[in-house]
């Protein structure tokens, strides 16, 4: 008879950062990729912006794999459905040991994005946490279905909620954007704002311009 047991032990993570944090730095940036990104490659979305005024740190999903036939591009994902609530822990306790390392304890504007599969982490990790963050982006992404509006309590009234996506984002459907408008709303109450920019599923470097300032 096969039999599921687990075992604990230290492991070893990467993560990007961008430009440099400094006494003239505006905005600090915690920003999740999605499926098949790495954040080597995705922090570069933010390469536009003032590289004195932001700071980006990008985490990295921890399971990489193979995304074709050549072996030659390697993606990462977050999370899956098998092992989903330890897996949950295990990789926020790793942005913790990132955030810890990063950020001082006096900064300036904390601004949280997830891209796509990068919602999920994003949300969970403000709600779990209590990250008293000045901005949460949720950017082309479906917002976990077990977080509730008393995970978010504890934000400042001043904080941002914003819900993002491409009006030609081949991912979300009218009913998934029914869905997430209706879900936002119940957990952000009035401080959401719906935001929709011409495009597919990727990120809006516009937005993130318009959002630095």
């Amino acid at each position: 008879m096969s039999i599921q047991k687990k075992v604990s032990y230290t492991a070893t993570n990467t993560y990007n950062t961008l430009n440099e944090l400094t006494e003239k730095t505006k905005n600090v940036w915690m920003v999740f990729h999605g499926m098949g990104y790495l954040s080597k490659y995705f922090i570069n979305y933010f390469s536009e912006l003032s590289v004195e005024e932001n700071y980006i740190i990008a985490p990295q999903a921890p399971s990489k794999y193979y995304q074709d036939r050549a072996f030659k591009h390697v993606g990462a994902s977050w999370l899956t459905r098998e092992n989903t609530v330890a897996e949950t822990q295990n990789i926020l306790n790793y942005v913790d040991a990132v955030f810890k390392k990063e950020v001082l304890n006096t900064m300036p504007n904390l601004i949280v994005l997830g891209y796509s599969q990068g919602v999920s982490i994003a949300t969970r990790w403000v709600a779990s946490r209590k990250i008293q963050c000045d901005k949460l982006i949720l950017h082309s992404g479906g917002i976990p279905n077990e977080l509730l509006p008393s995970d978010f309590e504890f934000l400042k009234s001043s904080t941002e909620v914003i819900y993002v996506y491409g009006d030609k984002d081949q991912y979300i459907t009218e009913a998934r954007k029914t869905e997430e408008h209706l879900k936002g709303s119940k957990l952000f109450k009035d401080r959401l704002n719906i935001e929709v920019f011409e495009g597919i599923h990727e990120m809006s470097r516009e937005f993130l311009l318009k959002t630095s300032k």
